[in-house]
């Protein structure tokens, strides 16, 4: 092989540094929008989490009919192994008397007996109305919207 064939085999220092920058703006993009994805993913697991505990009233109403009240350790066994690690406690509150707004906390879903959901409040927090005996609104807080509340009602 001559010199010239040999110089023509390569490739040029321009083209690798442009396949490099090429290279280096995809994993930027991929790791920008990781943390995104992530927090969607968790705010659908934690709305998950409420309908499994919302299943779990359910089940914990209709085997005790017109028995104990709702607690949070009777409605423990329920929903134990069913809800992921992005939720570590459920708490069954006071009923409502009045309409009132609740301050939500992160991995935790709070069960107001006797109470809808209302609107949307600011950072965080949720007001419920009055509801009737039958009724529930599960609270919980998600990411997106700078930490706003999440609601269910049964």
């Amino acid at each position: 092989m001559s010199k010239q064939q040999l110089k023509e085999r390569g490739f040029t220092i321009i083209e690798v540094v442009l396949v490099l920058a090429i290279a280096a703006l995809i994993f930027l993009m991929v790791f920008i929008a990781l943390p995104a994805l992530q927090s969607s993913q968790r705010d659908t697991a934690r709305k998950e989490d409420v309908s499994t505990v919302a299943s779990a009233i359910n089940s914990w109403t209709s085997n005790n009919r017109g028995a104990a009240t709702l607690t949070d350790t009777a409605l423990r066994p329920y929903w134990e192994n069913h809800v992921s690690r992005n939720t570590t406690t459920v708490n069954v509150r006071t009923s409502l008397t009045a309409a009132q707004a609740v301050t939500v906390t992160d991995a935790t879903i709070d069960i107001y007996p006797r109470a809808t959901c209302g609107e949307q409040g600011g950072s965080g927090t949720f007001n419920l109305r009055v509801g009737t005996a039958r009724q529930y609104a599960l609270v919980t807080r998600v990411e997106a919207g700078n930490g706003s509340a999440f609601c269910q009602q049964l």
